[in-house]
């Protein structure tokens, strides 16, 4: 289906969703950078056999969702997800954060509150500030590795996102999943818009969350990475949110690359479904 984020300079955007439908709690998945729903393919099954009611959806510029000029930031990106928890009407919701989608978590709860959810999780997520300054020395993206990833996507698409996607199910430069994975992600990278996908990354490389990561005292948060994620790494991203969040629960996957929810889908699922069921 899709459904209408009735906001923007110039139109409204239709974003793709995906909707399993049932009588089950919500569970809305919201996807990394530069994939789609479709990037959750190893979760919905296994939280529908549980009973859960699972929504995906794409971000606006990404996947099978309308690619508008504008609406980049992560302001819209969370109306856009508000837009979807209001269009299905949905309460008592967990939202599922990966990557770049954990910041849409923490800013749609600092933003638009927490009546509608239950609880939420961050996947290997960038909160609480990627970018190395002066002020979040902490910080693991410093501007120099900012610049060349954007030097990269800009100057050579194809072989930016073969690299990008080998590192994401990397550690220490051994590939933790199946080649066939790893091209399946860079399909679904090939599917974005490259205006896109150059805004989107300035909004993840450079958004500050460490004052929204205080909205989500209010609910229960798992906090789940991998220890050799080098795309987001953990001791600058994971452990500070965790700590940050001091009821939070915390589940660090041993050897896993920024990828976990493919490369130790089991474990990845096993926990999430233990966090439900709480």
């Amino acid at each position: 289906m899709e459904i209408t984020a009735h906001h923007g300079l110039f139109k409204d955007t239709n974003l793709h969703v995906d909707d399993t439908g049932g009588p089950g709690r919500p569970v809305v998945l919201i996807h990394g950078w530069p994939l789609s729903g479709e990037s959750w393919s190893e979760q919905i099954p296994a939280l529908q056999a549980a009973g859960y009611r699972v929504v995906s959806y794409d971000r606006r510029g990404f996947g099978r969702s309308d690619k508008p000029l504008t609406g980049y930031t992560y302001d819209t990106f969370a109306d856009d997800l508000a837009s979807v928890l209001d269009g299905l009407d949905l309460t008592d919701v967990t939202l599922v954060g990966f990557s770049m989608g954990g910041g849409e978590v923490v800013r749609f709860a600092a933003k638009h509150g927490t009546e509608r959810l239950r609880s939420t999780v961050l996947a290997a997520a960038v909160p609480p500030y990627l970018a190395k300054t002066g002020d979040n020395p902490d910080g693991p993206l410093t501007a120099e590795l900012a610049a060349e990833m954007e030097k990269g996507l800009r100057s050579d698409r194809d072989a930016f996102f073969e690299q990008f996607t080998t590192d994401f199910f990397s550690v220490d430069g051994e590939l933790k999943v199946s080649e066939e994975q790893r091209r399946e992600a860079v399909a679904l990278a090939q599917q974005s818009d490259q205006r896109a996908a150059l805004h989107a990354m300035e909004a993840f490389a450079t958004t500050d969350f460490r004052e929204d990561l205080a909205a989500l005292t209010a609910v229960p948060t798992l906090v789940i990475h991998g220890d050799g994620d080098g795309t987001v790494p953990f001791e600058g991203s994971g452990a500070r949110t965790h700590a940050a969040l001091p009821g939070s629960d915390l589940h660090v996957v041993a050897g896993g690359p920024h990828g976990i929810n493919v490369s130790h889908a089991e474990e990845f699922n096993r926990v999430l479904l233990e966090f439900l069921a709480r």
